[in-house]
Formats: C-alpha cells, structure tokens, sequence
C-alpha cells in the first residue's frame, strides 16, 4: 500500500486528529488510583499542532480524564519533572481545560477525522476491555484506510480491536508497545520502594505477550527508547518516551 493509498482525506484540507484517553480506574492489582499519562497526550498533541493539525480529545465515557500521578511534571516523585511539555500544556488554561471534558469516543465520525491516535497510561490496561465503542471505532478509522495509531499501553487496543471478518487488526502486523524489559523494570522499582509485595506484578497482563499471541510480529527499540513503528496505516509507539516519534509517524503518513 502506498503512502497515496494511505492518505485518503484532501492534502489542502487542515487535517483533524482525534486522541483518545482512558476514564479513571483503580487497579486491580495494587489498587491505585490510575489513568492516562501525560506525556503521551501532551507530545503528539504539541506535534500536532506544530504541523498545522486540529486536535479533539475523546475518552471512551468522555468527561473528566485524569492523569498518572507520576506523569505530572510537579509530582514529588520527579519523575516527570523535565517534561517542560507537558508542563506547558498544564499551565496553559485553555488546553488544560479539555481534560475535564472530552467527547465520548462512540461520537467520533470517523469521515470527520483524518487518524485516531489512543494515549497510553495504567488506565487502559483496566478500562479498555469494556470499551467496546473504542474497539469499533479503532477498526473502522484502519478499515477505512485512515491512520489508525496507538502508543504504549494505549497499544492495549490491538488485544480486542477486531476487523469486520472478525480477525485480530493485530494479526499479521507488526507493532511495537510496551515491553516486556520494561514491565519488568517498574515491577522491580515498586518491589525496591516496598510498595507491591515482590512477586506482584503492576499490570494484570502484558502488552508484549499479547501482541504476540494475537499474531502480530511484535518488535521494540530497547529500554525506555523513543520509537514508533508504521505497518501501512496502522501506527504504534513503544512507551511513554515514544509520543513525538508516534505523532511524527502519523503526520509523516497524513501530510501537512
């Protein structure tokens, strides 16, 4: 498929971009308070703009989204105190509003918008597989050749996302997330800090291992590298390091 095939909206038109974010949730494996992570909104959110797009926010319910703790750049963890990116967003009024109200994803009029690119954080990992609405839209947006995009646990997606011949959208692609070497370094970071007894893992899956059991060629770039990886109209980002590479990747494939 060629990049002409993949690019089926109006290259005069101001492209429109649809990023999606996880409700709130608890998990249920350490009972913490999680939802999306900042930086995987606010980077492709910045890159988009950057490159001239129109960027709405949805969630699967819409409403109020709320973001990791430790994503925030003011956390006393300082975790994410470099992430000026995000920061910015967080101290712009305007942007930082849309949080509090995003569209439900079951509204999204996929001829309206050019890609869907879903976000990552702990949330999906707990919330997507009852958002049914997203796993429809996700497939329609790649169905009908639109830009269909997902980044670090957000690739959680590609576990329910189906095609209308009811086969995995994931089958046979090849698609990066989070990894497994990753999953495996925070596990060992909460064991050290005594928050989760060793042996317990944060997540109640992984994104690596399912990828591979719904048939796709999973790849990734090494621990805590930016990457993205483009397979035709189907685009995903290794983890949240990896949001500029995702939104660089979808308007590479959508144009300015």
């Amino acid at each position: 498929m060629s990049l002409k095939d993949v690019n089926v909206t109006n290259p005069g038109a101001r492209k429109r971009i649809a990023i999606v974010l996880s409700n709130p949730a608890v998990s249920t494996t350490t009972g913490w308070p999680v939802g999306f992570w900042w930086s995987e909104l606010t980077h492709p959110y910045y890159e988009f703009v950057e490159a001239g797009y129109d960027v709405e926010l949805f969630s699967p319910e819409g409403g109020a989204c709320v973001p990791d703790a430790m994503s925030d750049p003011r956390d006393p963890s300082g975790y994410s105190a470099s992430d000026l990116i995000s920061m910015g967003f967080i101290a712009t009024p305007s942007l930082a509003a849309k949080i509090a109200s995003t569209g439900r994803v079951a509204e999204i009029a996929v001829d309206h918008f050019d890609a869907i690119v879903v976000a990552g954080g702990q949330a999906p990992m707990f919330t997507f597989a009852t958002a049914t609405a997203l796993h429809q839209k996700f497939a329609e947006f790649y169905e009908a050749g639109k830009v269909a995009a997902a980044l670090c646990h957000g690739v959680a997606i590609l576990r329910y996302a189906k095609l209308s011949n009811g086969e995995l959208l994931a089958k046979g692609k090849t698609v990066t997330g989070f990894a497994n070497v990753e999953e495996d370094f925070a596990d060992e970071a909460v064991w050290g800090m005594n928050l989760m007894p060793r042996g317990q893992h944060i997540m109640p899956w992984r994104i690596e291992d399912e990828l591979k059991r719904a048939g796709a060629n999973y790849i990734q770039a090494g621990l805590w590298r930016g990457f993205a990886y483009r397979d035709r109209n189907l685009i995903t980002g290794q983890q949240n390091f990896s949001g500029a590479e995702t939104a660089r990747a979808v308007i590479e494939a959508l144009g300015r």
